[in-house]
């Protein structure tokens, strides 16, 4: 099937990119956010632990953010076209397995093979929206749009998996995947230009190792923190082993010959500087998410349905707020975008975590929906600003150290929030502890904002 190069005198042409490659990503995010309402049901019908929830979420995010710059580099050795359809394929297939699930190990299974799927076609998502749109005000309205899409499949989930939970039933939540999938292979066959091959780069498999050791060390030692208790010698263990993980794969990444992002980018304030705000922004908004859902439905007594629409102001915002920081950039910069969308998010999570012991929920409206929108206001920014260090060579590299970041702080928002919850003795004591913790994450991510993230975007 021939593929389309993006063509500057058809709009809907030029576009047609844009909505293949989003696709892929709007699958992706449609997983995550659907299956937070649907755990609690799963939960009861496979009779899981909390444990064993955790899990369900987490290992998808750990497999995710463990490979993704695996994938990166896949991508830009290979060719993000061909690695980008390689994951879209993989994630649909895991998705059918995930909705034949007669049990939790077999269901996490499933759930591993989704996350390396979604691996392969996130760092390609990116990628190839920077080779469609190489000019800086293109490429800034491809961004935003991209994080819009996000937006649509946040507010989108917990309101579609409260649905389908409630009538079809959760398998559903997995199985609206498959023609999404299909779809996606079609039109990025039709309308994505084939990417360049780099056989010159080899894979640093020892760092690859590093990365995944020290995403899954780090997660598991969150997630059972809340059965054994923070001070437990497997949980301390586990967390000093991930440290030291995290601390192999830069002393490789120093002596190898074919690093996966060359020492200089690596000490990049940009580079470095935005994937820890994505980091940090994941962590307090889907920590909030997973918490929430818990509290909504196992505290208030809402059901599936009822905790989708529950959550709705925190995710709605996210639709329109990526575009709108996308054309503002143009204009401001990225950097107030981001300093002003994290402050709005911490004053957010702040203001649950002060609404006291039993909030009538009106009073929890107005902190999800600040939450939402500060985190989607500066997802653009910090997408560029990472995306923008890079050469064209390490597009797929740079893009995957990005959302590396960002699973890895979704995987801790989500463990953390979860052994709160059991440690704490209540759960509104447990729900206001992660909420603060998000909010100083939030606060932390503007501060890095200020120093990392340019004051004006780059012209070409």
């Amino acid at each position: 099937m021939a593929c389309a190069e993006p063509d500057p005198r058809s709009g809907r042409r030029s576009r047609a990119p844009l909505l293949a490659v989003c696709a892929g990503y709007f699958m992706v995010i449609l997983d995550v956010t659907a299956i937070n309402v649907a755990v609690p049901v799963i939960g009861r019908q496979l009779s899981a632990s909390l444990t064993g929830i955790q899990w369900i979420t987490d290992g998808y995010t750990l497999v995710f953010a463990g490979f993704l710059l695996t994938g990166g580099a896949l991508g830009d050795r290979l060719g993000n076209r061909r690695i980008f359809i390689l994951g879209v394929a993989v994630f649909t297939l895991s998705s059918a397995a995930c909705a034949l699930a007669v049990s939790v190990p077999f269901l996490v299974a499933a759930r591993l093979a989704e996350g390396l799927g979604a691996a392969l076609i996130v760092p390609g998502s990116l990628a190839l929206l920077q080779q469609a749109y190489p000019g800086a005000a293109a490429r800034s309205r491809a961004f935003g749009l991209w994080g819009s899409m996000a937006g649509i499949a946040a507010a989108a989930g917990p309101l579609l998996g409260g649905l389908l939970v409630a009538t079809l039933g959760w398998r559903w939540v997995f199985l609206v995947n498959l023609p999404v999938g299909a779809a996606c292979v079609l039109l990025t066959l039709r309308h994505v230009a084939r990417s360049p091959r780099r056989a010159d780069r080899a894979l640093d498999w020892p760092a690859q190792c590093a990365v995944v050791a020290a995403a899954a060390l780090l997660t598991a030692a969150l997630n059972e923190a809340g059965r054994r208790g923070w001070s437990d010698p497997a949980v301390l263990a586990g967390a000093g082993l991930a440290v030291l993980a995290a601390a192999a794969f830069v002393v490789r990444e120093r002596l190898a010959r074919s690093p996966v992002l060359p020492p200089s980018l690596l000490r990049s304030r940009a580079m470095s500087g935005g994937a820890a705000i994505g980091l940090l922004f994941n962590f307090g908004f889907y920590g909030m998410v997973f918490t929430a859902s818990l509290e909504f439905q196992h505290q208030r007594g809402l059901s599936a349905l009822g905790t989708g629409l529950a959550l709705f102001p925190a995710v709605a915002m996210t639709m329109f707020a990526s575009v709108l920081s996308g054309r503002l950039a143009r204009r401001t910069g990225d950097r107030p975008l981001v300093v002003s969308g994290m402050l709005l998010a911490a004053l957010g999570l702040a203001g649950w975590a002060a609404a006291g012991a039993d909030p009538g929920y009106p009073l929890l409206i107005g902190p999800m929906a600040a939450a939402g929108f500060g985190t989607s206001f500066a997802l653009t920014g910090s997408t560029a600003t990472v995306m923008g260090a890079a050469p064209p060579a390490y597009s797929g590299a740079a893009s995957a150290l990005f959302n590396t970041a960002r699973q890895i702080g979704s995987a801790a928002g989500v463990a953390l929030g979860g052994s709160l919850l059991a440690t704490a003795g209540d759960y509104g004591t447990g729900l206001r502890t992660g909420m603060a913790v998000g909010a100083l994450a939030y606060l932390t991510a503007a501060g890095l904002a200020w120093r990392c993230v340019p004051a004006r975007p780059k012209r070409t």
